[in-house]
């Protein structure tokens, strides 16, 4: 086969609320809510475990809020639908620890100034290398592997809280398998799917034929277009052949375990950073933000079909180490990396303070993007998914 020709296939996966790694997300980035609607300037780092009858949030947050932190937790869970123990935890009987202290002023004074420094002078709070992806193969411009993926679990969901599979329960996994075209230098087509993988948690009323034909019905159809499925894609709906036992019954859950899920599904790179109870000042969130919204512009003014776009910082220094754009050979013509990464310099500011204020990112609002992907959502509170104009 030519290189011109070339095919491989790529799988991305995603998992539900329900998952006990994401229920951890949701209730790290719920009480980071909670906080910044009392103090837009607290200091948060918020973790989340949990096991069997039990959810415990620790870490450190400075703030003048009053926060019930038991009472967030428990709507938080209330809110993903575990109300029985059953379904693998209850919100109201299961036990809620909690181990919150302040910010260290160590980390405090080289970071903020302990609030006495200027926006533009606040310095990153960590050091790190965060990256951002965009790619032109779907409206969203993000991976249709990803989309997929997160489109499936999110209608997994859906149909669960509308009552339309009423069998199902809250914890599930999804993954798609797409088989890509390489025409030429960087430059991909997804052809078609390969495989659909859905293993999600049911009641015990519910048998396999009745899950399987509800799945492809209720949620394949709805969600994968019509083009990409064939007589030869593959479909594994709930393999296991038994998954009712979920949750954090069935397995622990932690904040940040799920960071490619958050991100790209995999395409691109990632710089290590978990998301979830993070506040403006830690750049693994808002300089992954930034990096995405940097990258999506670049691709939505055609200047490539891909980008993938870094940034990274030194703890309490304002200005990024260095910043890197590579557009995979897709530039178009008479552009290169170095003049893109020249424009995108002229129109962003990556400064911590100054990426805050451009992406109003001290608003309550991140419960929300725990769970289904933090890019490629259309909802304004994403304020990193608007393109600025680089031409």
């Amino acid at each position: 086969m030519s290189a011109a020709m070339e095919t491989f296939m790529f799988t991305s996966e995603s998992v539900n609320e329900g998952h006990p790694d994401k229920l951890c997300d949701i209730v790290s980035d719920s009480v980071l809510d909670a906080v910044l609607a009392q103090d837009p300037d607290a200091k948060v780092a918020c973790e989340t475990c949990s096991k069997t009858g039990m959810v415990m949030v620790f870490g450190e947050i400075t703030t003048t809020a009053k926060v019930d932190y038991e009472a967030v937790v428990r709507e938080a869970c209330k809110g993903i639908g575990y109300d029985d123990e059953a379904k693998g935890l209850n919100y109201k009987t299961m036990k809620v620890m909690q181990q919150l202290e302040e910010q260290s002023p160590d980390i405090g004074q080289g970071v903020h100034g302990m609030g006495t420094k200027a926006l533009e002078d606040i310095g990153a709070g960590d050091q790190g290398h965060m990256f951002g992806y965009a790619t032109n193969e779907t409206p969203e411009l993000m991976p249709l592997t990803h989309v997929l993926a997160t489109g499936l679990g999110k209608k997994l969901t859906e149909v669960r809280k509308d009552g339309t599979c009423a069998w199902l329960r809250p914890d599930g996994k999804t993954q798609v398998t797409v088989e890509y075209k390489r025409t030429g230098q960087g430059s991909l087509t997804p052809i078609r799917v390969h495989t659909i993988l859905i293993s999600t948690q049911h009641d015990e009323t519910v048998d396999n034929e009745k899950i399987r034909a509800d799945l492809m019905e209720k949620v394949i159809k709805p969600i994968v277009p019509a083009k990409y499925l064939d007589d030869k894609t593959i479909f594994h709906l709930n393999p296991s052949g038994r998954f009712v036992i979920g949750g954090p019954h069935g397995d622990a859950g932690l904040t940040g375990r799920k960071i490619i899920i958050d991100t790209y599904g995999g395409w691109g790179a990632h710089g290590g950073g978990a998301f979830s109870g993070k506040d403006p000042t830690k750049v693994d969130r808002s300089g992954a933000y930034i990096a995405r919204q940097a990258a999506k512009s670049v691709v939505a003014a055609g200047l490539a079909e891909r980008c993938i776009f870094q940034v990274s910082y030194a703890i309490g220094v304002p200005e990024p180490l260095s910043l890197f754009v590579d557009t995979y050979g897709t530039a178009k013509a008479g552009y290169d990396d170095n003049k893109i990464l020249d424009l995108i310099k002229a129109k962003f500011d990556f400064r911590p303070g100054m990426m805050g204020k451009a992406l109003d990112l001290k608003r309550a609002r991140y419960a929300k993007t725990a769970a289904y992907g933090h890019f490629g959502r259309d909802d304004p509170d994403f304020t990193w998914e608007k393109v600025v104009p680089l031409l």
